[in-house]
């Protein structure tokens, strides 16, 4: 009740931020220009998706548009504040699941769409920047960090993941950007109407990325998730890791290497005793007229009956579109995942194309193949056009079941 107080607190004094609106300046000398000088911008994002699952009777067709409304102050006396107001529309097409509850009517007869109607206070939030090397921000954030493997925003979904948090982040090591957040709930894609949309969570969050030279990095984490609900005990997890990523020269062109490690453990109220590992490696050669090759592999092992959990995650960046081992943890016997990506620009188009071999890591089963196909256009830097398919085959029906999807996503930025 005390945090739901303060951030209702913070919400109050961003209405004040509703202004008439001037140039923002880098530092205001009074605290009333800092709230009249900020910055507003409205984004529109409309997408229709479509879903065939064996399984299920019906396809899903979701039809949504989310409008975002932003504004940030300037600075005062090192604060500054930001808000972040998102409303999600159904448009016409509202055959779907919904997702976390919010639409039991159509659970078990439409595949899940995640995107639920609604509106939401996805950002609130005050920054205090100390000095070059020390800068704070306390309230309701977006937190990604490195690939959003781990941590992230799922911003794929038209209701965004944030954090009610605590983020500290400093340089003040040399060569190194440390990063610090401890968060107490954990707004998820869902909306705040339904249980499922919040979780609490004594969450401690610990990324340092140190510089080796120009060209190569090394990431060690650790991310300690204690979750207060006993329906989301199997998440209280301990993950310990290290990311090591960067670039040689090939040719006339340069490949991009990662190679990352990690080991969780339970914690809390988690009621299964487990050790599992993670691994992924991945090169990627960028040529210099446009087409890029990647092959990558990722493995989240199991012990105990428990798979690697990453509940944190933007899970539709990984694993395949479909989305199909979503939500983590759905494969006991863990998740290997070889997979080769071919990427090609031309003009203002961004073509993608992925395939994944998925198998499990205890064990010998097959669980599918998956292709995934993304055309990207630019119109301007405002207006963008996005297609998208995803399609699954599945080596183990009644476990996982075949599954297409496709999109078509417009966007517009002021």
């Amino acid at each position: 009740m005390k945090h739901n107080r303060a951030l209702q607190g913070l919400a109050a004094f961003a209405l004040v931020l509703c202004g008439p609106l001037g140039q923002a300046a880098e530092e205001e000398t009074d605290l009333a220009s800092a709230i009249t000088g900020g910055e507003a911008s409205i984004g529109i994002r409309y997408r229709y998706e479509f879903v065939d699952q064996d399984g299920l009777p019906n396809d899903a067709n979701a039809s949504t548009l989310r409008l975002r409304l932003n504004y940030k102050t300037s600075q005062w006396n090192g604060w500054s504040m930001f808000g972040e107001f998102d409303h999600v529309f159904h448009v016409l097409a509202t055959d779907f699941n919904a997702g976390g509850g919010n639409t039991p009517d159509k659970d078990s007869v439409y595949p899940v769409v995640a995107d639920p109607k609604g509106s939401d206070l996805n950002q609130l939030y005050a920054d205090y920047t100390m000095d070059d090397d020390w800068k704070f921000r306390f309230g309701r954030q977006r937190i990604l960090l490195d690939n959003q493997r781990f941590v992230g925003g799922v911003g794929w979904r038209q209701n965004e993941q944030t954090y009610d948090a605590l983020t500290l982040n400093t340089k003040v090591i040399a060569k190194t950007a440390l990063s610090y957040s401890y968060v107490n709930r954990v707004r998820r894609i869902f909306g705040q109407k339904v249980p499922a949309g919040k979780a609490r969570v004594d969450g401690h969050l610990l990324n340092a990325k140190v510089a080796l030279n120009d060209d190569w990095s090394v990431v060690p984490y650790i991310y300690y998730l204690d979750y207060e609900a006993a329906s989301n005990a199997a998440n209280s997890t301990s993950t310990l890791g290290a990311r090591l990523a960067g670039n040689i020269k090939a040719g006339e062109g340069k490949i991009a290497l990662v190679a990352e490690i990690a080991s969780q453990s339970d914690i809390g109220n988690n009621p299964t005793s487990y050790r599992a590992q993670y691994w992924h490696f991945d090169a990627t050669w960028a040529l210099p007229n446009g087409l890029s090759l990647g092959l990558a592999y990722e493995a989240l092992g199991s012990d105990n009956g428990a798979g690697f959990r990453t509940p944190l995650a933007t899970l539709h960046k990984f694993q395949g579109w479909a989305d199909v081992f979503v939500p983590p943890g759905t494969a006991p016997d863990g998740i290997n995942d070889l997979f080769a990506t071919v990427k090609y620009k031309f003009g203002k188009w961004n073509f993608i194309g992925v395939y994944h071999d998925f198998s499990s890591d205890t064990g010998s089963t097959d669980y599918g193949t998956e292709f995934d196909v993304a055309a990207a256009y630019k119109f301007t830097d405002r207006y963008g056009l996005l297609l998208k398919g995803a399609f699954f085959s599945t080596d183990l029906p009644g476990t996982y079941e075949d599954t297409t999807k496709l999109w078509v996503m417009l966007t517009a930025n002021y």
